[in-house]
């Protein structure tokens, strides 16, 4: 297969409409050719090529954060002596002064497949500052390495955030170059726009589902996104990050893991399978100790479980649901111990006044679903089901592979 990038390095005849034009690159350390050089370096060797700038995300253009609300700064690139502006830093959206120093601004970004991953909300931004500056968009399109399947409630009106960019499923089953599609469409913006499309993209085929497996070299699109088993979890154990629960972090297997040193692990997965047995499918939870060296739990032996999806025996990509496996750990939980204290209750993406659970989520039905002792499974999966009939109708429109 062949990435959006490389297809813009490899056919002239797709460069061709940015002659004489100023070309700057949004990208991050993941944003790399098959030989495993940056968009930015492998752009800059192309002589009719002029790249005047270049953006970093969050964690940065070469990968300089390692958690969140780190902000990076702006500097000048060493090698190729244009200047690099940071959106995760002083500013989320790209200022006056930065939408100046280009014409087209090529979009390179490896996304994980789940709403709460902020270069979504990146891209939103960057398409509403181009359309109001009168300037182009491409997006050099990417796979999506959780696939095609759809999950989740749709973040409801008014909850929209750095981490919920639109009314979108937590697991929205599109590519970047969709995704920029459906809020050109549903934003209504006047922008230039296009799409250099991935050649040979075969979502439905195993053992990638989505990802290139034994095609392509996995690079951390962030710090805490270390591989293939991480992206196909990680829809539900992000909101791990809106609890007092371990999602991990300060381990070698982040957004794989969850516990807490108080966790009775085996009691809360009888409990689970107990509740909802359907939702433990696709996949094997793995009991197991684990000591963050840093974040949640820091230097505390916690109990907890691993979520294994990465072989053929264990993993379902089709029966595999993160988000509803998550849920019920909660609802497991809150049932065996109502008073414990499961809501983490800190400044989460610059957002003080909102609990961090309800931002991941895009409203507060999962969190008063977990916290109604009269709730069941059955009435999240009533939710959930409509919310998820609803997007795979929409996103027909999208699909452009």
């Amino acid at each position: 297969m062949k990435l959006g990038i490389e297809r813009l390095l490899e056919e002239a005849a797709l460069r061709k409409p940015l002659l004489g034009r100023r070309v700057a690159l949004l990208a991050h350390p993941a944003s790399v050719t098959r030989a495993l050089s940056h968009s930015l370096d492998a752009l800059a060797s192309i002589a009719s090529l002029r790249l005047t700038a270049a953006f970093g995300p969050q964690h940065g253009l070469r990968g300089d954060k390692q958690y969140n609300m780190v902000e990076s700064a702006d500097y000048v690139d060493p090698l190729h002596r244009i200047p690099v502006f940071s959106l995760y830093g002083s500013v989320r959206r790209p200022t006056a002064a930065m939408m100046d120093t280009f014409d087209v601004l090529l979009v390179d970004l490896q996304d994980l497949g789940c709403r709460i991953y902020t270069f979504i909300t990146t891209l939103r931004y960057v398409l509403e500052a181009a359309a109001q500056a009168r300037k182009a968009v491409w997006v050099l399109d990417r796979p999506n390495p959780a696939g095609r399947p759809v999950e989740g409630l749709t973040l409801r009106p008014g909850w929209e955030s750095f981490v919920g960019a639109g009314a979108l499923p937590m697991r929205h089953g599109l590519t970047m170059g969709e995704l920029a599609h459906w809020f050109v469409r549903t934003l209504r913006l006047d922008v230039e726009f296009a799409v250099i499309r991935m050649q040979d993209w075969r979502p439905e085929e195993p053992p990638g589902f989505g990802w290139p497996l034994l095609e392509r070299s996995w690079v951390n699109p962030s710090p805490n996104a270390p591989n293939l088993s991480m992206a196909r979890c990680y829809a539900g154990t992000v909101m791990l990050e809106g609890t007092t629960l371990s999602e991990g972090r300060g381990t070698t297997r982040p957004l794989e893991l969850l516990g807490a040193p108080d966790l009775e692990v085996e009691t809360l997965l009888r409990e689970m399978r107990a509740l909802a047995p359907a939702w433990l499918q696709g996949c094997r939870l793995r009991p197991c100790w684990f000591e963050p060296t840093f974040n949640k739990h820091l230097g505390s032996l916690c109990s907890g479980f691993q979520v294994h999806v990465e072989d053929s025996e264990h993993y379902r990509h089709e029966s595999f649901r993160p988000w509803r496996l998550i849920a019920l750990a909660f609802k497991a939980l809150r049932r065996l111990r109502p008073e414990y204290p499961l809501w983490a209750d800190f400044p989460y993406e610059y957002e003080f006044n909102r609990r961090p659970i309800d931002l991941i989520n895009g409203s507060e039905v999962l969190r008063t679903w977990v916290d109604d002792p009269h709730a069941n499974p059955a009435d999240l999966e009533a939710l959930a089901t409509a919310d998820e009939a609803a997007w795979q109708a929409e996103r027909q429109l999208l699909l452009l592979y």
